[in-house]
């Protein structure tokens, strides 16, 4: 009985501790509960907290972001405004270079044509000198004013090559046939190699390319030669214009293409010249796509090269026979018919005292509407048209050409004579069957043309 008691007590104890131990361990895991979800509302609050300052740092960001933007904004306009006008303003420059070398050149190329009928009259060395002198000048003057409107026209962006394939032998011989006399009278050595070659160009711009590397070459030149040459690398043509100049130190070879720039060799000192003709080779090569290429040795020399596709030889037109004029053969030009086509009256009298000079048979007109009447006597048929290529009025040379052509039915030679250098207006010449010359024309250049022509 005792012991029975004795164990009903202890059980309950037991009991109880079991019971107190598990409300103690209920007790923990509440307590730990409570604790993650205080520490969890904390947590949630730091964010929150967080979150708020992000947030107002957002709407800072945001706003100087938005700040910026719109300064942004104004700074666009302003510069868009800057090149709207900057791009007029290089029109405008154009337009005016344009119109100023054609009112310029026109009486420039009256005088050089008054000129060289006054130096073959001229009896005195002397006076033949002084006359030499003003052509000279008034070369000098030409030269500077198509200078001036390459660099107008290359800044405007407003000259687009029209490639196709150039034939480098008949350019070499006209480029050579054009300097010789200068470099005799230097007495310097004229060296040409074409091969037969021919190259992707735009023909007029690789012209003035090779004009203005050739006359660089005859200004530093005081002895020895110049050479101009073709070679084939590959599917590429390189041109090379070497010279025997004093050379170009290392420190210049930049620098000489950039406008105002010339070399600062003694042996250039005192001479003439704006140093704009390796400038325009420069942007003109950049806008051909085709790379320049410097080599020099002080003391020894110059080699310019430029670099441009391999074209295939194009067809060489087989020239028309035209009708020889009397005695041509046996006084040169003398009795040759000539029509002269233009409206400017001091360029028309002294063209018509020039081709007097030259034995010509010579009869002008200013308009379609003089061609016309010319033409309907039936009594004069030129053997050869010079023709202005802009009239008034709108009128085109080349449409006196065309009337000329059709009234003597067949193909009578024709040059375009024009102060405007645009490849438009070479394109229509070439296009009628025509010769173009650029004024101010060089009378011995128009000289050799008309007998080239006259066959």
């Amino acid at each position: 009985m005792r012991s029975a008691q004795a164990a009903g007590p202890e059980t309950e104890n037991e009991a109880l501790r079991r019971r107190i131990a598990k409300l103690e361990k209920i007790n923990l895991a509440l307590m730990n509960r409570v604790e993650r979800s205080l520490d969890h509302q904390a947590n949630a609050y730091s964010i929150f907290q967080t979150a708020i300052a992000l947030e107002g740092q957002v709407r800072v960001r945001t706003e100087e972001l938005k700040s910026a933007l719109d300064h942004l904004e104004c700074l666009n306009t302003e510069l868009t405004q800057a090149r709207d006008d900057t791009e007029r303003a290089s029109k405008v420059k154009t337009r005016f270079f344009t119109a100023v070398s054609h009112d310029v050149l026109q009486p420039l190329h009256a005088a050089r044509l008054s000129l060289s009928a006054l130096i073959d009259g001229i009896a005195t060395d002397e006076h033949r000198q002084l006359a030499e002198q003003v052509d000279h000048a008034l070369s000098s003057i030409e030269e500077l004013l198509r200078t001036m409107l390459d660099i107008s026209k290359l800044e405007a962006g407003v000259i687009r090559p029209a490639l196709q394939p150039v034939a480098l032998k008949p350019l070499f011989h006209a480029l050579t046939l054009d300097l010789k006399p200068l470099v005799d009278a230097k007495g310097l050595t004229l060296g040409c190699r074409s091969r037969d070659l021919a190259i992707v160009s735009d023909p007029l711009m690789l012209r003035r390319i090779l004009q203005n590397l050739l006359a660089n070459a005859l200004h530093y030149t005081r002895r020895g030669g110049i050479r101009i040459a073709a070679r084939q690398r590959g599917d590429q043509v390189r041109i090379e214009v070497w010279d025997t100049g004093p050379g170009i130190q290392e420190s210049e070879r930049e620098r000489i293409f950039e406008e105002f720039q010339r070399g600062s060799s003694s042996t250039s000192a005192n001479r003439g010249g704006f140093g704009l003709g390796l400038s325009i080779v420069s942007r003109m090569a950049q806008t051909l796509a085709h790379p320049l290429d410097l080599c020099s040795r002080v003391g020894s020399g110059t080699r310019f090269t430029i670099t441009g596709p391999r074209a295939a030889l194009p067809e060489q037109p087989h020239p028309v026979a035209a009708e020889r004029p009397p005695l041509a053969d046996a006084i040169g030009l003398g009795a040759t018919r000539v029509l002269v086509v233009e409206n400017d009256p001091h360029v028309l009298s002294a063209m018509q005292a020039l081709l007097a000079k030259w034995s010509c048979d010579v009869r002008v007109a200013s308009d379609l509407k003089e061609v016309d009447a010319l033409l309907a006597g039936n009594t004069f048929r030129p053997s050869i048209v010079l023709a202005d290529y802009h009239l008034d009025q709108g009128q085109l040379g080349t449409a006196a050409i065309a009337r000329v052509r059709r009234a003597c039915g067949g193909a009578v030679p024709a040059i375009v004579i024009t102060a405007d250098h645009s490849q438009e207006i070479a394109a229509h010449a070439a296009q009628q069957g025509c010769e173009i010359l650029c004024k101010p024309v060089r009378p011995a250049q128009l000289r050799a043309l008309m007998f080239h022509l006259l066959g």
